[in-house]
């Protein structure tokens, strides 16, 4: 193989690096509120294209989000032991070529939008506003987390109007309700990170709360099976979904427990993964609920 060749599959492996490929938690994590909402518009039986362009859709912004994060914290992740073998802090990649990695993926994401109504479309760009403003917020705020909620969330919104052709209060409240779950778990993530982000000033959730931290996980939690639940009710979902909830928010505060009772990085990892598997659980008592 020539020098050449290892170079490019060098460019591509750093790319895979760049937008996460091998690690999809992300993408389940704002795939499943946009899947809750088009599933409950829809009846419980979302069209092949409308699944379509909101999967492949997910996984693009998702891919060309961690490029924006990764362009933006380029000055930090060296000097935090988890991101510093990122490619652009590891110098694999510099800033124009992860620049057209994320343009070349939100395009094709908008090529995607371009399939939906005009409603939805115009909603893509407060959805692609807030997913370039979450890295910047915490060199300024302690709540990245929630503009990281309100991106994840924005596309239980555009399903909703891509069925509906308006933004109901359901979809609203599956809005908060990820605002809040969201923000859960990303305080979890960044527990993670809270010793290195103190040392190098970069601010959290995990860090306002401080001691209080797990008594905020669990408020957070209950508050996303309210709001989430009230959105079900206006939508008319029944006994097997709220049934259903009920177990997703038991699993949700045991994963918090468990994170609190071993208190390492390990035990963080592993709560924010299972929120990427429960996530998936409440869409599945959606589906059964509305296809009774």
């Amino acid at each position: 193989m020539g020098q050449g060749s290892v170079a490019a599959g060098e460019k591509f492996h750093a790319i895979s690096d760049l937008i996460r490929l091998p690690k999809q938690q992300g993408t389940l994590l704002l795939l499943w509120p946009t899947m809750w909402s088009l599933f409950i518009a829809s009846g419980g039986s979302p069209g092949l294209k409308l699944l379509f362009v909101f999967t492949a859709g997910t996984f693009l912004m998702r891919s060309a989000g961690c490029a924006i994060n990764d362009i933006a914290d380029r000055g930090f992740d060296p000097f935090v032991e988890r991101t510093r073998a990122r490619p652009l802090a590891s110098g694999r990649l510099n800033v124009k070529e992860a620049a057209l990695v994320c343009a070349a993926l939100t395009l094709l994401a908008f090529v995607l939008v371009l399939q939906l109504n005009r409603l939805t479309i115009l909603l893509s760009f407060a959805g692609l506003a807030l997913a370039g403003a979450y890295p910047f917020v915490k060199r300024v705020s302690h709540f990245p987390q929630v503009v990281l909620g309100a991106a994840f969330g924005w596309g239980a919104v555009m399903a909703w109007s891509a069925v509906k052709g308006e933004v109901g209060a359901a979809a609203l409240l599956i809005f908060l309700a990820n605002v809040f779950w969201s923000t859960a778990y990303d305080t979890i993530y960044a527990l993670m990170d809270k010793e290195d982000d103190l040392r190098v000033g970069v601010k959290s959730t995990a860090i306002f709360f401080g001691a209080s931290v797990h008594r905020a996980l669990l408020i957070l939690y209950v508050l996303f099976a309210l709001a989430l639940g009230a959105g079900a009710a206006i939508a008319g979902l029944g006994a097997v979904f709220f049934s259903g909830l009920a177990v997703c928010l038991a699993l949700f505060l045991a994963a918090a427990a468990s994170v609190r009772k071993n208190g390492t990085r390990e035990a963080a990892f592993k709560g924010f993964q299972a929120n990427a598997l429960i996530g998936g659980l409440v869409l599945f008592f959606i589906i059964i609920d509305m296809n009774l």
